[in-house]
C-alpha cells in the first residue's frame, strides 16, 4: 500500500533530479534555539506480493513544508519519499499480551492520508513509537496553527539557527502568531503523553547501524520447484564461461584417488566454505561448473537458502502449542518423523555433494599439472641442463604448495571474520536477554514481596490451619496475582492509547476548525484582490486606449494622470491607519532582506520603481522555488552524516555547495571552508594572534588607518549593519581591517578588501572573517593582486579576455567590432567578488562556492553572466548603448538556478591548468609594459628637471602626496 502523501520508492529515486531532495541530511544540527532535529530509523512497510515487508529507513522531518522525508540511510542526499504530516492523522493498535509479550508489531503505528493512502511505520521499541507519535502531533500542531503568520517565509523573516554566528544571524524573526485557543491547549497537555526517546531517535541515531528486521519468508514449499527451474535458467542463459566444461584437455590422463589426508583436508574447507555461504551465497565452489553464488540475490534464491529458510520457517510457525492442542498428537508425531529422516538424507547428500566436488577440484589440478609437465617437456625442456629442469619442477611445486597454503589461509580469515560478526550479534541479543531478565526479575521481587506481606497476614489469621491448606491457598493467589499484573498491563496499554486517540481527535477537530476559518480568510481576501486587479486593469486598459487614439491634447490627455495614479499606487508607503484591511493586503516586499541590504531605495523615484520591480520578481521566483523539494533536508541529511566524523571534501559536497548553502547552516560551512583553506597559516600561529595583531594596529602608528577610515562608511552604505558611525558591522570592519593592514604591510590596505571583509562579516565572526580574507588575498588570488599596481587584476582580466573569445566568440567579436572594452567593467568582479554588481541571492550562492572551489568560481560566473544575457547584448549596434547596458545588466538577472546551470554546466570543460598557464603568460607581458612604462615615467621625470618650461608639470601621484 503506497505511503501517506509519498510517492513510490523506486520512481522518486529514479527520477532524482534537481527538485528531489529536501536535500536530506542533516539531521546533525538543530534547527531552531534549543529544538532538537526531529529523525530517526524507523522501519517501514513497503513492496509486493512475497517481497512485501519492513525495511529500515532513516527519517527526517522538514519543518518548513512538515513533510517526514524517508532516506536509505544518513548518507543518502536523495529521499525516496515523504509523508506529508500536514494533513495526515495518526494510530496505533494496543497489542494482545500474547503478541507484546513476543514483540510482534508492538511498535507500529500507521500515518493516514486525506486520500485514502495508510503508511505502516515500526519503531524499535513501544517507547520509540510513543516519541514519535507525540512529535509528529506537536509538529503538526504547530505547522498548522502557524499558517497565518504575518510573516512565515523564510527569506524574509529567517529564523537563524544556534549555530549561527555574524551580523545576519543577530536579526531577530519577525512573525505575527496568531494566539493559541487557551482551552484546547490546557486539553492537549492533560491528554499528552511524555515520553523520552531512545539511541535510534534523535541526531546521534546516524553514527549508529540501522537495526536489522529480520524478514519473513512467504514462498511456500510448491514454489521450490519454479524457483530452482528459473535458477537453472538463468545459469544457462550466462555466459559462455559458464556454459563450457572444465575438462577441456585432449590429453589421455588418469583418475587418481585421493589420500585421505587431502579427503580430511577438503572436508574441512568445505565445511568453511558452508559457514561461509549461509544466507545469501548459496553453494559456490571454484571447481563446480555452475556458481550458484552469482544468482542476483534479489531476483533469484538458491537452493541452501530456500531449505534453511523454509525449515526455520516451519520450526518457527509449529509452537508446541498449536501442534498439540488437537486429537491429531500421533499424526503429528508421524510427520515430525518423517520430516527428520528426511532431513538427515538431506545432510548425507550434502556431505556426498562435497566429496565429490573436492574430487572434481583435484583432478583439475592433475590434469593442470600434466599439462604443465607435458608442456616443459616438449617445448622448453630441449637444450636445458637437468639440474635446471629439476629446479623448476621444485619452484613449480612450491608454488602450488604456497597457492593452496594461502588459499586455506584466506578462507580461516573469512571464517574468523564471521565469527567475530556472529560473536558482535550474540553479544547484543544477549545485552538485550539481560534487560528483559532484569525486569523480569524486578517484576518477580515485586510479587515475592507481595506475597510475602499475604503470607505473613494469612499465618497470623489463620495459625490453626495445616501446611496443605496453605500452599494450595499460595498457588492460587500466585496464579490470581500475575492475572491481576497481566489485566494491570493492559489496562495501562489501553488507558494510553485512549488518551492519545482523544488527544488525536481533539486536535483534529481543532485543526479543522482552523481550516474553515482560514478558508473564509483567504475568500475574503481573494475578494479583495481581485476588486484590486479589476481597478487596476481598468486603468491599464484606459491607458492602453489613450495610447493607441488619443483623443486629447499631450497636456489634458488622461494618460498622464492614469500613470501619475499607477506610479503613485505602486510606491505608496504600506500604513497602519486601516488595520481591518492589513489582514487582506499581501506582504510582498520587506524594506530589508535577509542579508540586511535594502530592497527599494528611498531619495530617487525612478530608480525606487525599478527597484521595487525587481524585488517583485525576485519574491515571485522564490515562491515558485518553494513549491518544490528545498535542498534544506539534502543539507540537513548529508551534515546528520558528519556528526561524529571530520567533514571532507567530495564530489557530493560540492554538488551541493554549488545548488547554494541553506542561510541556516552557511555560517558554519563558510567557516569550514575558511579553515580548509588557512589551515596551514593557523598552525603556525600563537593563540590570540588575531587579537595581537589588532593591539599592535590600535597602539602604533599605522599609514593605512586613515584610509580605512575614509572608506568605513563608504563600504556598503545600503546595507543596514553598515549604514551609520554607531552600527555594530561598522567596529567589526575596522578591526579586521587594521590587523590584516598590520600582518600585510606589503599590502596594507586596498580599496576592495573593506567590501569582501564587510560580506563576510554577515555570517562569520571578527577573527573568522580575519582569515576569510585571508584566504582571499594569500591563498586564492595571486601575489600583487590588491598592491598598488593591482598587477594580479590586470593579468586576470587579460586572462578573461582569452576565455571569451574561446567560450563566448559571437559575443567577443561583437565586442571587438564596437571597440568596447568589456574589462572596465569585470575589472571590480574580480576585484571584490561581484559585491555590488549582481543582487543579493545570486552573490551569497557565487562566494558559496568561491570559498569552497577557489578563484575559478569568479571566471565561471562572469562568463555565465554575458552568456545569461547574449542574445540582448548581440542586438544593440552601437558602443554608447552597449557600454550602457553592461554597466547595470547585471542587476537585472535574478534567476540563481539557471545561472548556476550555465557556469557549471554549459562552460564545462573548465580547467584550472589552462587558467594558471595563461596566467603566467600574461603575467610576463604585463611586466614588461609596466617596465617600458617606469622607463617613460623616468624620462620624463629627468626631462622636466632639465627642460625649465616642463618644470610646472607634475603626476597624479604627486599631486596626491
Amino acid at each position: 500500500m503506497p505511503a501517506a502523501g509519498s510517492e513510490g520508492e523506486e520512481g522518486l529515486a529514479a527520477a532524482g533530479g534537481e527538485g528531489a531532495g529536501p536535500g536530506g541530511g542533516p539531521a546533525g544540527e538543530q534547527a531552531g534555539p534549543g529544538t532538537p532535529k526531529l529523525c530517526g530509523y524507523l522501519q517501514k512497510l513497503s513492496g509486493k506480493g512475497p517481497l512485501r515487508g519492513f525495511r529500515s529507513r532513516w527519517f527526517v522531518f522538514d519543518p518548513r513544508r512538515c513533510y517526514l522525508y524517508y532516506f536509505k540511510g544518513p548518507q543518502e542526499a536523495l529521499p525516496l519519499g515523504h509523508l506529508d504530516i500536514a494533513s495526515a492523522c495518526f494510530s496505533y493498535h494496543q497489542p494482545e499480551a500474547a503478541a507484546a509479550a513476543a514483540g510482534d508489531e508492538a511498535a507500529a503505528f500507521e500515518v493516514h492520508s486525506p486520500n485514502g493512502a495508510v503508511a505502516v511505520l515500526k519503531a524499535a521499541t513501544r517507547q520509540d513509537m510513543t516519541y514519535w507519535l507525540q512529535e509528529l502531533q506537536q509538529k503538526r500542531w504547530e505547522y498548522c496553527n502557524n499558517l497565518d503568520a504575518a510573516k512565515r517565509d523564510s527569506r524574509t523573516s529567517p529564523t537563524p539557527s544556534d549555530f549561527s554566528k555574524g551580523l545576519v544571524a543577530k536579526d531577530n524573526p519577525d512573525l505575527s502568531i496568531v494566539s493559541q485557543n487557551a482551552s484546547a491547549e490546557r486539553a492537549r497537555n492533560i491528554l499528552a503523553v511524555e515520553t523520552s526517546p531512545t539511541d535510534l531517535v534523535g541526531e546521534q541515531a546516524a553514527s549508529q547501524p540501522a537495526p536489522v528486521q529480520p524478514s519473513a519468508i512467504n514462498f511456500p514449499f510448491k514454489q521450490w520447484s519454479t524457483e530452482i527451474k528459473n535458477s537453472m535458467s538463468s545459469l544457462r542463459k550466462g555466459n559462455n564461461e559458464n556454459r563450457k566444461s572444465i575438462f577441456y584437455t585432449t590429453e589421455e590422463w588418469e583418475l587418481l584417488d585421493p589420500t585421505p589426508k587431502d579427503l580430511e583436508d577438503s572436508m574441512a574447507l568445505e565445511e568453511k566454505r558452508k559457514h561461509l555461504g549461509e544466507g545469501s551465497k548459496g553453494l559456490t565452489s571454484s571447481a563446480f561448473p555452475f556458481d550458484f553464488g552469482r544468482i542476483p540475490h534479489k531476483t533469484r534464491r538458491p537452493l541452501k537458502d530456500m531449505i534453511g529458510s523454509s525449515k526455520n520457517r516451519n520450526s518457527s510457525e509449529s509452537s508446541p502449542t498449536e501442534w498439540y492442542s488437537g486429537n491429531g498428537n500421533k499424526l503429528v508425531s508421524e510427520l515430525q518423523l518423517k520430516y527428520q529422516s528426511q532431513q538427515e538424507e538431506l545432510e548425507k547428500l550434502k556431505k556426498d555433494l562435497l566429496s565429490q566436488k573436492e574430487l572434481v577440484r583435484l583432478l583439475q589440478q592433475t590434469v593442470r599439472s600434466s599439462q604443465y609437465d607435458k608442456y616443459f617437456a616438449s617445448r622448453l625442456c630441449e637444450g636445458v641442463p637437468k639440474d635446471k629442469l629439476e629446479l623448476l619442477h621444485q619452484k613449480d611445486d612450491q608454488i602450488l604448495g604456497l597457492n593452496n597454503q594461502l588459499e586455506k589461509l584466506n578462507l580461516e580469515k573469512d571464517s574468523l571474520q564471521q565469527e567475530v560478526k556472529n560473536l558482535k550479534c550474540k553479544v547484543g541479543e544477549l545485552n538485550e536477554r539481560l534487560g528483559m531478565l532484569m525486569e523480569t526479575i524486578q517484576a518477580k521481587d515485586e510479587v515475592i514481596m507481595k506475597l510475602s506481606r499475604q503470607l505473613s497476614e494469612c499465618e497470623g489469621n489463620t495459625s490453626s490451619q495445616s501446611g496443605g491448606v496453605n500452599s494450595s491457598v499460595a498457588t492460587c493467589t500466585n496464579k490470581e496475582l500475575q492475572e491481576l499484573d497481566r489485566l494491570k498491563d493492559n489496562l495501562q496499554g489501553y488507558k494510553t492509547q485512549n488518551k492519545f486517540l482523544n488527544k488525536e481527535i481533539l486536535e483534529l477537530s481543532a485543526l479543522r476548525r482552523n481550516a474553515e476559518a482560514r478558508e473564509r480568510e483567504w475568500q475574503a481576501k481573494y475578494i479583495s484582490l481581485e476588486a484590486k486587479l479589476c481597478q487596476i486593469e481598468s486603468k491599464y486598459l484606459i491607458l492602453l486606449q489613450e495610447m493607441k487614439t488619443p483623443v486629447c491634447s499631450e497636456e489634458q490627455s488622461p494618460a498622464r494622470e492614469v500613470i501619475t495614479q499607477l506610479l503613485e499606487d505602486a510606491l505608496k508607503a504600506e500604513t497602519s491607519e486601516q488595520p481591518e484591511q492589513a489582514f487582506f493586503k499581501p506582504h510582498l516586499v520587506s524594506e530589508y532582506d535577509i542579508y540586511g541590504f535594502q530592497t527599494v531605495p528611498e531619495d530617487d523615484d525612478e530608480e525606487k520603481l525599478v527597484a521595487k520591480s525587481r524585488a517583485l520578481d525576485l519574491r515571485s521566483l522564490s515562491l515558485s522555488e518553494n513549491r518544490e523539494i528545498s535542498t534544506g533536508v539534502k543539507w540537513e541529511n548529508y551534515l546528520a552524516s558528519t556528526m561524529n566524523r571530520e567533514m571532507m571534501r567530495c564530489v557530493e559536497l560540492k554538488n551541493l555547495i554549488r545548488s547554494g548553502i541553506p542561510h541556516e547552516h552557511r555560517s558554519k560551512m563558510w567557516k569550514w571552508c575558511v579553515n580548509l583553506h588557512v589551515k596551514k597559516f593557523k598552525d603556525s600561529t600563537v593563540p590570540g594572534y588575531f587579537q595581537t595583531l589588532l593591539q599592535n594596529a590600535l597602539e602604533k602608528q599605522n599609514p593605512a588607518s586613515k584610509q580605512i577610515e575614509l572608506d568605513l562608511l563608504r563600504t556598503l552604505p545600503n546595507n543596514k549593519h553598515y549604514s551609520s558611525p554607531t552600527s555594530e558591522g561598522i567596529q567589526k570592519l575596522r578591526n579586521v581591517l587594521l590587523a590584516f593592514s598590520w600582518r600585510n604591510p606589503d599590502i596594507g590596505y586596498c580599496q576592495g578588501l573593506n567590501r569582501l571583509v564587510a560580506i563576510a562579516l554577515l555570517y562569520l565572526e571578527q577573527e573568522d572573517a580575519f582569515w576569510c580574507l585571508v584566504t582571499i588575498v594569500e591563498v586564492f588570488m595571486p601575489r600583487d593582486y590588491y598592491t598598488k599596481t593591482l598587477l594580479g587584476s590586470q593579468v586576470d582580466q587579460r586572462v578573461f579576455k582569452d576565455l571569451m573569445s574561446e567560450k563566448l566568440p559571437r559575443l567577443h567579436a561583437h565586442f571587438e567590432q564596437y571597440k568596447v572594452d568589456y574589462t572596465l567593467i569585470t575589472f571590480n568582479w574580480f576585484l571584490v567578488v561581484f559585491v555590488d554588481s549582481v543582487v543579493s541571492d545570486i552573490l551569497f550562492k557565487i562566494w558559496d562556492s568561491f570559498l569552497y572551489e577557489g578563484p575559478k568560481v569568479i571566471f565561471r560566473f562572469a562568463l555565465a553572466l554575458f552568456k545569461f544575457k547574449e542574445e540582448e547584448i548581440l542586438k544593440l549596434q552601437d558602443s554608447m548603448s552597449i557600454f550602457k547596458y553592461l554597466r547595470y545588466f547585471t542587476r537585472t538577472i535574478l534567476d540563481a538556478r539557471k545561472l548556476t546551470g550555465i557556469a557549471f554546466g554549459d562552460l564545462n570543460p573548465f580547467p584550472l591548468r589552462q587558467i594558471r598557464n595563461r596566467r603566467t603568460y600574461h603575467l610576463e607581458k604585463v611586466r614588461l609594459e609596466l617596465t617600458e612604462l617606469e622607463a617613460i615615467r623616468e624620462d620624463f621625470l629627468r626631462e622636466r628637471d632639465t627642460c625649465v618650461e616642463k618644470r610646472d608639470l607634475i603626476s597624479d601621484d604627486e599631486e596626491d602626496s
